[in-house]
């Protein structure tokens, strides 16, 4: 096991946090493809035949849902990237060193948070 005097992580500690990321990229994933789909899916509230008044409500609502769901697909696409880079620094056997510290970040933080690149101590630090 690794601990802070160790410089990476071993090659079986690295193929763990791989099944983490690739689980977490397939859900991401599912995620991403139903905001889009919700955001599809809101062109029409089924306000046609409702007065003009209710109608420039659902129109302000509208518009915020999709800002919202703009946002949320923004969020998921670069939480995939995150995930898609620290893959690749698996591949090249950098996964979970600190780039500021230089230290290895703790494997439970790297859990919970397995794109991390900064060390608790570095993120504090902020």
């Amino acid at each position: 096991m690794a601990n802070d005097t160790t410089t990476r992580y071993s090659d079986a500690e690295l193929l763990e946090f791989r099944e983490i990321i690739e689980d977490k990229i397939a859900k991401a994933e599912r995620d991403l493809e139903l905001i889009r789909e919700s955001f599809i899916n809101d062109k029409n509230n089924g306000t046609d035949d409702t007065s003009p008044t209710f109608k420039a409500f659902e129109e302000g609502s509208e518009t915020m849902s999709k800002e919202q769901n703009a946002q949320l697909a923004g969020r998921q696409e670069k939480f995939l990237r995150d995930l898609r880079n620290a893959l690749i620094r698996i591949e090249n056997k950098t996964y979970g060193i600190c780039r500021v510290t230089g230290k290895l970040i703790n494997k439970e933080r790297l859990k919970l948070v397995p794109h991390a690149t900064l060390s608790i101590e570095a993120k504090n630090r902020q």
